[in-house]
């Protein structure tokens, strides 16, 4: 039997005054880009104030968006960069950059064939609110996208030898004259040290679990639950303005409709669970919403119930086809019953209607035409027991903004020139996607732009 893989992370005292590169977060954009850099022949460093390495990329459960891949092609799924940038830009209001939009999706490929290459495989396909083909990449296992996709990428770390470095905290980028040139940092016994470095790198995501951020930008936010980690407090975009980088887009917080709430925890219950097949029910065991709209769109429906909350319901099949069920029923989310009157009965939910919807909802499946609410995709008959429910409502989820870049990842000041030596990827960037983000966007955004990010550094330094 296969030991588990455990990643240990560098010691204090190996950390040098200088590296080509200083990537600031231990997610998966820290994580891509620093490989791509290494491979490219540059030193770089991996810095993460946590103890815990991964940052929200472990949170992530569904997939990777891409188009035109190699894995689309064996399921039978013929699609376009075209499209995938049409219900990308649909799914964002139109609000999307559209520089960044049309390297991100016309990237996603190269990016899946990157892993590929690195002996992470994402062979397997589902599909999330506002596609309308299967482009969301997963691992055959089916296991959640995130845990999966940074073990792997800490085993390609560990085998090139890429230092990472956990409890230290960037507290200052170091500019000489208009460029970046290194992070001032705090050290685990409170020391303070610069970190000379050709250029930085951005890798520090978003600000969802800032209360304080998030009711400056959005006060109708004050007081809703987040399913971010601990970290994700917005320090890289402190650590910008302070370089007079500019932001944008910092109201467009999106909410995750589906997050289950009645524990301590806020556990979010992954869109590939409607994408497999599941619905939602109101209070009076009914339908309301389309179940794979944007998450815009349905959390406003989920927020519109008397109840502010609604229920997922599904069966065995969509169970297997999801097996982060499994999970969430190890922890406690999940009401299971051998029949759909039987499970009413537990969530006390009318069993008639309940019943009703759910024979409703396999004709639509069976005609392929859902007349209710024109659902187009996930359309999964809920035949098989047991079935099950987990009760969820909206919590903030991701921040679509941040740090303006360039499709070269350069951060743009206020005026819209280049910073120079500095660099930004993933959530801590604002622009790609609008006001709302597609779900299985932001895995491949950290994939795309890591990798734009490593590249991008090494081209710099060809400059020199």
């Amino acid at each position: 039997m296969a030991t588990a893989f455990h990643f240990e992370p560098s010691a204090e005292a190996t950390l040098a005054a200088q590296y080509d590169v200083v990537i600031i977060g231990s997610g998966s954009t820290g994580l891509v880009s620093a490989l791509q850099a290494h491979e490219l022949g540059l030193h770089p460093v991996i810095l993460e104030k946590m103890t815990k390495i991964g940052g929200n990329t472990t949170r992530a459960s569904s997939g990777m968006n891409a188009a035109e891949t190699l894995v689309q092609l064996k399921h039978h799924v013929v699609d376009s960069y075209t499209d995938f940038y049409r219900e990308t830009l649909a799914g964002g209001g139109g609000q999307n950059d559209p520089a960044l939009l049309a390297y991100f999706t016309s990237h996603g490929a190269l990016a899946i064939d990157w892993l590929a290459a690195h002996a992470i495989q994402l062979d397997d396909l589902t599909i999330t609110g506002g596609m309308r083909v299967p482009r969301t990449h997963r691992p055959s296992s089916l296991a959640p996208i995130g845990g999966f996709l940074v073990t792997q990428l800490l085993k390609a770390v560990a085998a090139a030898k890429i230092p990472l470095f956990t409890g230290v905290t960037v507290t200052d980028l170091h500019r000489h004259d208009a460029r970046v040139t290194g992070a001032q940092v705090r050290l685990t016994d409170g020391q303070t040290r610069l970190i000379r470095a050709r250029s930085v790198i951005l890798a520090t995501g978003g600000f969802g679990a800032n209360p304080e951020l998030i009711t400056r930008y959005r006060p109708d936010l004050a007081g809703y639950r987040t399913t971010n980690q601990p970290g994700a407090t917005g320090d890289g975009l402190q650590l910008a303005e302070r370089a007079g980088a500019q932001l944008v887009d910092m109201d467009q917080i999106q909410v995750h409709p589906t997050v289950q709430q009645e524990t301590d925890h806020a556990y979010l219950i992954g869109e590939a669970v409607r994408g497999e097949g599941a619905i939602l029910v109101d209070q009076t065991g009914k339908r309301f919403v389309n179940e794979l709209d944007t998450r815009k769109n349905v959390t406003a429906a989920i927020d519109g119930l008397p109840t502010r909350h609604a229920t997922l319901i599904f069966d065995q099949a969509v169970r297997t086809r999801v097996p982060a069920i499994n999970f969430y029923d190890h922890v406690g989310l999940v009401t299971t019953a051998a029949s759909v009157p039987a499970l009413a009965a537990q969530l006390d939910l009318d069993a008639a209607n309940l019943t009703a919807t759910v024979t409703t909802w396999n004709q639509a499946v069976a005609a392929e035409n859902d007349g209710a609410f024109n659902r187009q995709t996930g359309l999964h008959a809920l035949t098989t027991g047991p079935f099950g429910a987990i009760r969820i409502a909206p919590a903030v989820h991701y921040t679509m903004g941040g740090v303006k870049i360039n499709a070269e990842t350069q951060v743009l000041d206020t005026s819209g020139h280049v910073i120079p030596g500095l660099y930004a990827a993933g959530e801590v960037v604002g622009g790609l996607h609008g006001n709302n983000r597609i779900g299985g966007n932001s895995i491949a955004e950290t994939v795309v732009f890591g990798r734009q990010a490593g590249q991008q550094v090494f081209r710099d330094r060809q400059t020199d």
